[in-house]
Formats: C-alpha cells, structure tokens, sequence
C-alpha cells in the first residue's frame, strides 16, 4: 500500500512539474520543451493578450547612465511566479493575473559602472518542506529568498546573501576593487548545493577570476571550486605557458549550466580568458578556456571536457545552456549533451564519456602577424551537424538591399582582410563572421524530445576589427580598433548588416542524423518591408522553446515581435507586436485556477541592438 501510495505521489508531482516551470530551461538539463498542447497548430492564431506587468525598472541611459535590458526567464511553481527585473528585483506575481504578490529589492548600487542592468532569472531549491529561491546581483551578491514570503533567509550566509566577490577579488586590487564582478545568470540546483558561474571584465588579463563555486543550499558555505584557467600542477595545468594562468580573468561561466541529476554530472559552458583579443600573454591552448567541462557535481571534480576554441582570440565564448538530449544511435537510444556556440557549430558528445557523436576534425588556421601572438595551429571542426550561421564573406556577398547601404559598407571592405572562421586579426582591418556576440548566443537552443531536434536562433552581424599598438604603459602590447561603425559591428549606420540577406534564422536540427530539418528566416526590417523588401531576419538575443503542441514560441528579434512556429515544417503560423523587442526566452505553463495554457515573455528592448526601452513582462492565453 505504501508503495502504491508513493507511485500515486510521484506521479502527481511529475504531472504538476510538466504544468509549470520550475527551472530556467524548464528542467535542469535546460531543454526548455512543455508537454502542455492546449495551444497548438490548430488553435494558435487565437491567442490574445491576457496579461502585462510593469516592473517600474528600466532606463534608457538618460536619467541613469546605464541602460537597461529586462532579459529574464520567469519561473512558474506551485501557482507562483518569479521574475528577476533590470534592477535586480525579484518579484512574486500570480501567474494568471499578473498582480504583484511581493517583491525583494537587494537595493543594487545605481551609482556604479556597469555594462547594461540586466538579469536572466532565479533558481528554485526546495527540500519538500521549504522553498528558496537563489539568484545573484550584478554587484556579487547571492541571495537566498524565501519564496512564500520574499524575505531573506536569514540563516543563509552573514544574513541572507554570499558576498560572490570574496575568494574572487584581489583585496589588493584598489584599482579594480571587484568592479565588473557579479552573476546575470541564473545558478544551477544540485541537491542541497547552489553552483555558481559569475560575469567577469574581460579586457585585462589579470583577474577577478572565473572559478565556478559550489555553496550549500542551507547556510551558504563553500562546498567546492573548479578552477577554470588550470594551474600549474592540476590537469591542464600544461596548456598555459610558466604561471600564465595565475590570477588569469575570464574563462568564466557568465550563461547557464546543466545538470543531469541521475548521474550527478554538472556540465558549465566556459568562455574566453581574459584578455579576449590578445593573448601573447597566455601561450598554449588555454584549458579551461572555451571548454564544455562535465564535473562530478558533488565533488566538483573533472569527469571529462572538450574545447571548443583553443587559445581563443576571437571572443568566442560558448555562450549557452547545454541541452541534455537523447538521440538514436544503430537503433539504441544514448544519453547526449548538445552544445551550440558562437562559431555556429552544434558539438554533440554522449553525456556520460564525453565521446564525439559525430567526428570532430582539428583544421589548420592561419597564423597571426601580430608580434609575440602564438595562435594555435588547429582549430576543432564537427563534420556534422552544418554550421547554423555564416562563416565567411566575399565581396560578392556584399549587401543590395538599399544603394545606400551598399555604398556604405563598399567603404568599410575597401582594402580589408576578407576572413573566414578564425582568420586571426591583423594591422589591417578584417572582416569575420560570426561576429561577437555569435552565430548563438546565451539564448541557446530548446529540444523536442519527441522528434529529437534542436532548435537554434542565430544572427548574422559578423565583426570588423583591427589591431593597433596600445597605449604606453599599457598592460598589452596591442589591442583592438574598431571600423567606426556601431559597436564595431559590420554594419551600416542604419544597423542593416553588411552581407546580403538572411541576417537571422531559426534553425531545427535533427541530432539524430545531424542533418537540417528545415531553415526559416526570422525577424523582419520594418523599414526595409515598407520599401518592398522580402523578410531579411534581424539580429536577435534570447532563445526558444518548443510544445507538445507541435510549437516553437520565439520572441529574441529586434523587430518587437513574439512569434510561432510550425516545429515539423519551420512555417511561421503565429505574430504579434510586443510593446518592445523580447531579447528574453519565454515560458509556457497551466494555470491552476482557469485549466488554460499562457505563453509569457518579458520584453524588454534595449540591449546592444536597439533603442526602444520598457519593462513590460506580457502573457497570451486563448479567449
């Protein structure tokens, strides 16, 4: 009988988890799909506007000098919501109304310098009994909050939050003083443990580090470390010439982990060592630098890695969740972990081993000009899956779309370096594609378990660079120059990307075979349709996710709109206008009262590609 009882219960609770969304990918392998097909392909083009919260947080860098970007991922239990605002507020809010229920408010210090105010969300701990919520600042705090009454936990840490900054920071460093240090993304649940990656500077070589940390879900101690730049004498320790690696910033985990909580494997998607653009400094190919590393994640120790970039120079960063998938092999099903970065290439390994699904070829790259740089030889290539996003430019790829862009961008190319994939930057501008900020980006891919594909959003903005001699009494010999055109970027100064269109799409991949399902352009040029002009994709942040309603929900364009897709065919069945773009991944959930299925996404404009700014977290259901 007890036995009956427990099934009964536990079957209870795999139903309510499947009505909601309890992590930041939905489950904590961050496949980000719901069973939920209330909506579906049928039925779509009903759904209305049922709800809009205003934050109250947002600035588009007038009165604040800071601007804003409301980039996060809501979490739905047990009949609540919580969402993380620009300001770092967490805010409790019923899910069906959209009133405020509280609000935590860990008075963040607008005064400081910072890149953008932006959050990507909160993680849910609960021992059956009580229930947290953890998530960290901007200015490294770590707080855990008590999701019924939005007070901190008193017990946890000095009195409710972990100063991230102490063991990280150089107490020396009176220039720096930990400025630039703090998480955006969410931490990661494991059992009683709380891991932590962090947002680092990335312009300097030295410091604060990057180390991802364990902390006890209870009190806030420090459980374990994974050194991310290997020192000398730990394994890796020999990819980083003399004591290159110590005190070395970057190589941190500034997107979201993964965890497989059967086998207990945490997988962290590692970035770039500081500094992120030349690395005379750091001879060697630089583990744990650009590295998918799976750890024990009681111990913190390394099971296996893979890195995808060595010795990277070109800020390349694996910049998204991995997705914990299961695809077929000779007829058997494997457990994998897939992982789609800024180069546009998907690496699919087999969770447990770490072993390659499909092979992966080390390719010759060119060697840099730029004295005392010593660029790897090789560069890892997977045969298959294609790459999402382009690679390279030629001149007959330049852009048509209006003769002014034309025009524009003709100049920028006029006696440039045309590369491909890592084509290392020289004394002469060069053009390479995918730009900064990908390919992929921390939106990253949602995965339909019932047909095994991946979905991907890419952009094509590629980046446009050269390098110079630095300052006297600089830290680095050289640095970079940009173009003279936005952020560097290769674009004209209307923002059109410089190539001939598609500039984004949306990406389904059959991880099975490693093959295309289909491809579709997604985003649309407002300006650019007026004239006559078929859909060219935009530039987008934020990522998907995909229904048992046979639905792939994306917001993320610079278009201002929320979308949905046909997942078998990649037909666009859905669109609507957003009161600014959702540079944000949506989330799908049952209401407990009313039985109906609401998408909500925070839209947020801002961030690097627009200058549209709100606070507005909206939500659709059926009439």
């Amino acid at each position: 009988m007890r036995l009956s009882n427990f099934v009964i219960c536990g079957l209870l609770v795999a139903h309510l988890n499947a009505q909601e969304w309890r992590a930041w990918g939905n489950d904590q392998g961050g496949q980000r799909y719901s069973s939920l097909k209330q909506i579906n392909k049928t039925n779509v083009t009903k759904l209305k506007l049922a709800w809009t919260y205003h934050s109250g947080d947002v600035s588009d860098g007038k009165t604040l000098t800071v601007k804003s970007a409301f980039e996060a991922t809501p979490l739905v239990a047990d009949g609540v919501m919580y969402v993380v605002t620009a300001f770092q507020r967490l805010v409790a809010l019923d899910p069906e109304s959209g009133k405020e229920i509280w609000a935590f408010d860990p008075k963040l210090d607008k005064s400081r310098s910072q890149m953008m105010y932006t959050h990507r969300g909160a993680a849910l701990w609960t021992n059956g009994d009580e229930k947290r919520l953890f998530y960290g600042t901007l200015d490294g705090q770590l707080w855990a909050i008590n999701a019924v009454t939005g007070k901190p936990v008193d017990s946890f840490g000095p009195g409710g939050f972990v100063n991230l900054k102490t063991g990280m920071v150089d107490p020396a460093d009176t220039r720096n003083m930990g400025r630039g240090y703090g998480m955006t993304s969410p931490p990661t649940i494991f059992k009683n443990m709380v891991i932590c990656g962090s947002i680092v500077p990335d312009s300097e070589p030295q410091g604060p580090s990057g180390d991802v940390r364990a902390f006890d879900a209870i009190t806030g101690k420090l459980v374990w470390t994974f050194h991310t730049a290997a020192r000398p004498g730990e394994f890796g320790g020999d990819t980083w010439a003399g004591d290159s690696a110590i005190g070395r910033g970057g190589t941190n985990m500034w997107s979201i982990a993964s965890v497989d909580e059967k086998r207990g494997i945490i997988y962290l998607p590692l970035t770039s060592p500081s500094a992120d653009r030349f690395a005379g400094d750091r001879k060697g190919a630089n583990l744990f630098g650009d590295a998918l590393v799976a750890l024990d994640a009681t111990t913190g120790k390394r099971l296996w890695h893979f890195q995808t970039v060595h010795h990277n120079i070109w800020d390349y960063d694996i910049p998204a969740q991995p997705n914990l998938v299961q695809v077929t092999r000779n007829g058997k099903p494997v457990d994998a972990v897939a992982q789609v970065t800024k180069t546009g290439f998907t690496f699919l390994f087999d969770r447990a081993t770490g072993k390659p699904l499909f092979d992966i070829v080390e390719k010759p790259v060119p060697k840099s000009e730029i004295p005392g740089e010593e660029t790897w030889p090789t560069q890892p290539v997977p045969v298959k899956p294609a790459p999402f996003a382009r690679q390279t430019f030629s001149a007959e790829d330049l852009t048509n779309v209006t003769a002014e862009s034309r025009a524009f961008c003709g100049k920028i190319i006029e006696g440039a370096v045309l590369g491909s994939l890592y084509t290392p930057v020289g004394f002469k501008t060069t053009v390479l594609f995918p730009g900064t900020n990908g390919g992929a980006n921390w939106g990253g891919a949602s995965y339909d378990p019932d047909t095994h594909t991946l979905f991907v959003n890419s952009m094509d903005v590629g980046q446009v660079f050269k390098m110079v001699k630095n300052r006297e009494g600089a830290t680095l010999p050289y640095r970079t120059q940009g173009a003279g055109t936005p952020a560097s970027r290769f674009w004209d100064d209307n923002m059109y990307p410089c190539q001939k269109p598609p500039w984004g799409n949306l990406t389904a991949i059959n991880l099975d075979t490693g093959e295309f399902r289909w491809q579709s352009v997604l985003g649309v040029v407002d300006a650019l349709v007026e004239k006559g002009i078929a859909p060219t994709g935009t530039s987008n942040l934020g990522g998907s996710i995909v229904t048992a309603g046979g639905l792939v929900f994306i917001g993320a364009t610079n278009d201002s709109r929320f979308r949905a897709f046909d997942k078998d065919t990649g037909k666009e069945l859905w669109v609507t206008k957003l009161p600014a773009s959702a540079h944000a991944t949506p989330v799908t959930f049952l209401g407990k009262r009313s039985k109906k299925q609401y998408i909500v996404v925070a839209a947020g404009g801002g961030n690097k590609y627009n200058d549209t700014f709100s606070d507005s977290l909206v939500a659709y259901s059926l009439p």
